[in-house]
């Protein structure tokens, strides 16, 4: 007998799965976490049935132990967290970007933001990662429309000119009008419906934990650029900091490898004294750094969205922004199809959720990619010039409000939620 499977509308699975009638969505989205959840809170607001299946029971989601991850909230992600009514169940547990400064080696050169030149809204906000999962799955919860199967995996994902169904491994099948791939990096819907990804690697491996130090951050967030990588230094809420050290792919197993005093000791190297003594909290995560990308988004019935369409290296911090900006996007073309009862899992939807992502994912891939290689080198030549072009920035006020837009999410074509408008 299969153990029961959670569902947000307080009902309890049947005792036979593999007998149950078939049970139907007009969305299916499989991968519930921050991006999936986050689709799932936009599109459960109006009248339109969800299905979310996710292998994280919740249950453990709610007990999660600290972990050290956490992510930087860019001003237009926070806007559509407050759409979809996640932000106040967080807001509290969350900190505030008010500067960022950008630093090249021991040049004396530099690029400082500051969010009084844009008005005075933070340029973004710091939240742990279980923090910001537990936000979500309160909002599921709290709606009717969403039903959330889990933990749960799919077996199997058929389909056609009309319809998707998906089979569960305990034999439960869902049917919706399209399905999502929410899954991450190695999804494998996306890879079950034949779609081909690009990638590569960058022969570099973050580094990410949390410190706590003596003196206050002030909500500023450093970019200290290294030869070996970026060295992130973000915000957390009281004297913490989380920290994105891209490290060498040959020496990061040895830094991984060293007792707490020795890795704090290597750490504090990059990390300088300016906030005083610091320590390690919570456990160390290492992952391989590397770019990806689907050669398309869409194929029959089936949309990706966030890592299973696209993966960029951390440098700029827009991984999960630029996923929040699929959710915004996949949410605004099908709710608008909805209204006026349209299929909301035909072609032109999803070629209209292409064409509208297409462009920005990619161009911030190239940027960051572009960063990365300009900036992990040590180079005379290369080091003179891009530290010139931090000073340079620095002092042209237009050319720095544009890039301090860029860092908010609030630049090009915006989807309405992004905007801070309902859907």
């Amino acid at each position: 007998m299969a153990e029961p499977i959670g569902m947000t509308n307080g009902t309890q699975a049947d005792a036979d799965p593999s007998n149950s009638p078939d049970l139907q969505a007009d969305v299916l989205i499989v991968g519930g976490g921050l991006v999936g959840g986050a689709l799932a809170c936009a599109l459960g607001q109006r009248e339109l049935s969800l299905a979310v299946i996710d292998t994280a029971a919740p249950d453990a989601v709610l007990a999660a132990a600290y972990d050290g991850r956490a992510s930087a909230i860019a001003a237009s992600s926070r806007r559509l967290l407050e759409g979809i009514d996640v932000w106040r169940h967080i807001e509290d547990e969350t900190s505030p970007m008010l500067d960022i400064r950008v630093s090249d080696g021991d040049s004396p050169l530099f690029l400082h933001y500051g969010n009084e030149a844009v008005g005075g809204e933070p340029f973004g906000h710091m939240v742990e990662n279980r923090t910001l999962r537990r936000g979500l799955l309160a909002q599921m919860n709290a709606l009717d429309s969403v039903r959330l199967l889990a933990p749960a995996r799919v077996r199997s994902l058929d389909r056609t000119a009309a319809t998707v169904t998906a089979t569960l491994t305990d034999g439960r099948r869902i049917r919706a009008r399209l399905a999502v791939a929410a899954d991450g990096r190695t999804s494998q819907i996306r890879d079950g419906a034949g779609i081909r990804v690009t990638k590569w690697s960058y022969n570099q491996v973050g580094i990410v934990c949390t410190v706590a130090h003596e003196r206050p951050h002030d909500n500023i967030a450093h970019e200290h650029f290294l030869p070996s990588g970026p060295f992130a230094i973000l915000p957390l809420k009281g004297n913490r900091a989380s920290i994105v050290w891209t490290e060498r792919a040959e020496l990061a197993p040895m830094i991984m490898a060293l007792d707490d005093d020795d890795f704090t000791a290597e750490l504090a190297k990059r990390f300088g004294d300016f906030l005083g003594v610091v320590s390690v909290v919570g456990p160390r995560w290492s992952y391989p750094l590397s770019l990806q990308f689907a050669e398309t988004a869409i194929a029959e019935r089936l949309a990706l969205v966030g890592d299973a369409y696209h993966g960029m290296h951390p440098i700029a911090g827009q991984g999960l922004n630029m996923g929040f900006r699929d959710v915004a996007a996949l949410a605004e073309v099908i709710i608008d199809t909805a209204r006026l009862g349209g299929d909301v899992g035909s072609a032109d939807v999803l070629r209209r959720y292409q064409r509208w992502r297409r462009f920005d994912n990619h161009l911030m891939l190239a940027m960051t990619d572009a960063l990365n290689r300009l900036f992990s080198n040590d180079i005379g030549p290369i080091k003179l010039a891009r530290d010139i072009g931090l000073a340079v920035v620095n002092r042209i006020s237009p050319l720095k409000t544009l890039f301090m837009r860029h860092a908010m999410g609030i630049v090009g074509d915006l989807p309405r939620l992004m905007r801070g408008q309902p859907l």
